[in-house]
């Protein structure tokens, strides 16, 4: 019998038809990735109590500096033991409050289409952030603008695989630091309805965030629903700041997830050697998804982390090594031991340009966290040189990985099983499947086929201009930006957004020196 949930696509149309299909391009978002494979999982029983036995010893005995007096009023409050800006945490207690984070949940976006599940085998793809600079459409290294953060998040509404349109995936460097939030939120909402990430860079700015999130989804409804990511990042070894723990208690008092990460620069801010990196990182990792509850009990939260090892011949942080993806699948496991969902980072890459170190690096990022089980895996597109520059061209082609992963993490597909055994017979010995009516039936679905990978003979990808990766990549992210059309706000949502917009932008001065206050 054949699977009815697998749909079957006739053959009425005959060689036209099929000649649309295969050259018409689908936008539309693929559903949160629901993963079929088995996690990898490098530690047995004994070694995962093993880790978690040394993160509890850390909590209680070396302690984690709060650099936060509302923090440290919060740890008090709950028991906590406190020397100066030093937290002592209980075992028990961290054992406690971590128990309440929602083991997964669904972000829903503007577009309801484009609401995501998270945690437990579901799993989005959301593209890097942060990027001083840009590789732009001519592949030319210069600092980005609106209207450069613009385009990114243009691509990520059109690339089907990417699950959010992030926030600042490259720096407008057009626009004061002070206010660059709100129009980097804006962006983020209007070129894109799927869900997208809020900038932490401040408690005050967290705050507008939150306030732009509820005039677009309502108050009310974000106290049930999240609808973005705030990601705080710890200071390795175990320092929480000020800054971070305050956007954090913006994001959870209105019930909104936060990736608690820990920023870990391997032999430089953890131990030289994996276990103990994880050991601590799953410390700093716990101490922050505990104070998450502190701050608001049953908020979603997320297990993060950044992961890279840094070369002892020049200090420069490293991607794609075997240590990296180790760790990735270890903190997977203890995320798991826990019950909460977890963050990692994908596709990353040091190299300068989008050559084949970068794509090795990324692929094996991308391999690695996936068989790990990550649930929020952040960076998947466009990161290079150590996140120092977003390419137009890694963007698209990483998309496309992504993609493909997306195919091979859901498993092998059967509900064609028996059908397509009937084809075995009717070719029999010495034919060929080509011309079957299941091929024909099947031709597009049955097997994933890259649109900018070239698996044509020499001869003809040189009849066609000898174009290399980069090039293709930069053609087609043109094409795509040539066929985008904006997702329209609601035209009183939209009023509302630039009128507080423009109100907070009168409020805040826009000389950058004075940023840290807001």
């Amino acid at each position: 019998m054949t699977d009815p949930t697998v749909k079957t696509r006739s053959r009425a149309g005959g060689r036209s038809a099929r000649h649309t299909l295969r050259t018409t391009r689908d936008f539309t978002m693929l559903a949160g990735l629901e993963r079929a494979l088995p996690v990898c999982e490098v530690m047995d029983g004994a070694q995962v109590e093993a880790i978690d036995t040394a993160s509890m010893d850390i909590l209680e005995n070396v302690g984690v500096q709060f650099r936060d007096p509302i923090a440290l009023a919060d740890w008090k409050a709950v028991g906590a033991k406190i020397e100066g800006e030093i937290v002592y945490l209980d075992r028990g207690l961290v054992r406690d409050l971590i128990s309440t984070i929602p083991s997964d949940f669904t972000y829903v976006a503007r577009n309801p289409a484009n609401n995501v599940r998270l945690g437990g085998k579901h799993s989005i793809f959301v593209p890097m952030t942060g990027a001083p600079y840009l590789r732009d459409l001519d592949d030319v290294r210069r600092n980005p603008t609106l209207d450069d953060l613009a385009m990114f998040h243009k691509l990520s509404h059109m690339l089907p695989a990417l699950h959010s349109s992030a926030h600042h995936i490259v720096e407008p460097y057009d626009h004061p630091i002070s206010q660059r939030h709100l129009r980097i939120t804006y962006s983020s909402m209007k070129y894109s309805d799927k869900t997208f990430m809020a900038m932490t860079t401040s408690p005050k700015n967290a705050e507008d965030v939150m306030e732009m999130c509820a005039i677009l989804f309502g108050d009310e409804f974000m106290e049930n629903n999240p609808v973005t990511t705030g990601n705080c990042n710890g200071n390795s070894p175990l320092v929480w700041d000020e800054t971070m723990l305050g956007a954090m208690r913006a994001l959870c008092r209105r019930n909104q997830p936060v990736l608690c990460s820990p920023f870990v620069l391997g032999g430089a801010n953890t131990p030289a050697s994996v276990p103990a990196s994880v050991a601590q990182l799953n410390a700093e990792a716990l101490s922050a998804l505990a104070y998450t509850q502190v701050i608001r009990r049953g908020c979603p939260a997320i297990y993060g982390h950044y992961l890279s090892t840094v070369s002892m011949k020049s200090g420069a942080p490293m991607a794609g090594t075997p240590e990296i993806s180790l760790m990735n699948f270890m903190i997977g496991q203890m995320a798991r031991y826990y019950g909460v969902p977890w963050r990692t980072s994908n596709t990353l890459g040091g190299a300068k340009t989008f050559d084949a170190q970068a794509g090795y690096e990324s692929a094996t990022t991308l391999s690695a966290v996936l068989h790990a089980g990550a649930h929020y895996i952040w960076h998947s597109a466009g990161w290079n040189e150590a996140g120092m520059h977003c390419s137009v061209a890694k963007f698209v082609v990483d998309a496309e990985q992504c993609a493909m992963a997306y195919r091979m993490a859901q498993g092998p597909q059967w509900g064609d099983f028996e059908t397509a055994l009937k084809a075995v017979p009717d070719v029999g010995p010495g034919g060929h499947y080509l011309g079957h009516p299941h091929t024909q039936d099947n031709f597009q679905t049955a097997f994933f086929m890259p649109e900018l990978f070239d698996n044509n003979s020499i001869e003809q990808w040189a009849a066609e201009g000898s174009k290399e990766i980069t090039e293709r990549a930069l053609i087609h992210a043109q094409q795509l930006l040539n066929d985008y059309q904006e997702p329209k706000l609601d035209i009183a949502k939209d009023e509302a957004l630039r009128e507080y917009i423009a109100r907070r932008e009168r409020e805040i001065p826009a000389a950058d020196a004075l940023n840290q206050e807001y």
